[in-house]
């Protein structure tokens, strides 16, 4: 599990059990104050009492952090009641939100995640490599290694012949030490790159699980890194859709079948809190109004007061964003699409892992 998915799996599991709307959740560029002032002070208008003086507390919490840290793009979960803060640095600009709610509202980091899936990138030549890796989107180097290979013959001592059988084997000791580390550091989704032939040379000495999972190679040279990290995140990205497509027909056939899907938010909602999903699809931009019971965990659509289960009071929330949570605490893959087809089965669909 990657850094990303840890922290939304963390935020998945904190919750105001009162149900109290005590938690704020800000997505914010880092520039624009005036979006941050206008969403405080509409907020203020609503809330009342204590949940409006911790609101202020948070608030306070929040905007010192902002005027003592050179922050750009960051999302912010925090709660003065709770004393929880939260941050969590984002790799590219994300529509600036700010939500006051009984629980981290975690969907724009989620696609986020989704998006910027995690890979391995091994750039590198004869003698030398660098391994990077993602977290939310954002490659950081996990290995340098290089290694001193002869590039030229000596006269008067070596024929061409040993020199080549020489050099051979040095860059073959090398790529060995690089198809090792690379070992250690990942088994899914690598993407080789560098120029000539010794990116499929390293591959060749991976081992045969391993070099299933090179999911693309880049023909750059090695001093390139800004248009190299540019292709990675495209050629991902593309693998991504390819594999959101083919899960929608997978999950297609299996409805078709009465087999391990359900589609649409109530079949999909008992499925998420009875801890069923295996693979979550939401419609990328679709939302529902509907209520929480914090203290039951019952949802609802449409409007509800108090819970017609526990009489507990209730929270007004999207449902789709509970449907992501109660996956993330389950371990279910969250997969966000805009493919047209998951509107007519119900803006959400699931693969179960039992029924």
């Amino acid at each position: 599990m990657n850094v990303c998915d840890e922290s939304i799996k963390e935020l998945s599991l904190v919750y105001d059990e009162e149900s109290l709307d005590t938690f704020v959740s800000l997505y914010f560029d880092g520039r624009d104050t005036q979006f941050m002032e206008h969403r405080e002070k509409a907020v203020e208008t609503v809330l009342k009492h204590d949940e409006l003086k911790d609101f202020a507390k948070t608030m306070k919490l929040i905007k010192t952090y902002l005027e003592r840290t050179d922050v750009g793009n960051v999302a912010i979960f925090a709660s003065h009641r709770h004393d929880y803060f939260k941050v969590i640095p984002l790799p590219v600009k994300i529509e600036n939100a700010l939500i006051v709610d009984a629980s981290p509202y975690i969907r724009p980091l989620a696609r986020l995640a989704d998006t910027w899936r995690e890979f391995t990138l091994v750039l590198l030549n004869s003698n030398h490599a660098k391994i990077f890796s993602t977290s939310c989107g954002e490659l950081r180097e996990r290995e340098e290694l290089s290694a001193e290979i002869m590039n030229n013959h000596k006269k008067g001592g070596w024929s061409q012949a040993r020199f080549q059988r020489l050099r051979k084997g040095s860059i073959h000791a090398f790529l060995t030490e690089v198809a090792e580390e690379l070992q250690k550091i990942t088994d899914r989704d690598i993407i080789l790159a560098g120029p000539g032939q010794i990116k499929k040379e390293l591959q060749a000495l991976l081992p045969k699980q391993l070099q299933e999972t090179v999911i693309g190679i880049i023909d750059v040279g090695i001093d390139n890194e800004q248009e190299l990290f540019k292709e990675s995140f495209a050629l991902m990205a593309d693998k991504g859709e390819e594999e959101r497509s083919g899960l929608l027909e997978h999950i297609k056939k299996e409805i078709l079948t009465d087999g391990l899907a359900v589609h649409g938010v109530e079949a999909v909602l008992e499925a998420a809190r009875n801890g069923q999903m295996e693979v979550l699809l939401v419609e990328g931009g679709y939302r529902l109004r509907g209520w929480i019971c914090e203290q039951c965990q019952a949802v609802g659509k449409g409007e509800s007061l108090s819970c017609p289960y526990c009489g507990k009071r209730t929270s007004e929330v999207d449902v789709v964003e509970e449907i992501i949570e109660f996956a993330e605490r389950t371990d279910a893959l969250v997969e966000f699409t805009d493919d047209e087809d998951i509107e007519k089965l119900g803006h959400v669909v699931a693969l179960l892992r039992y029924k």
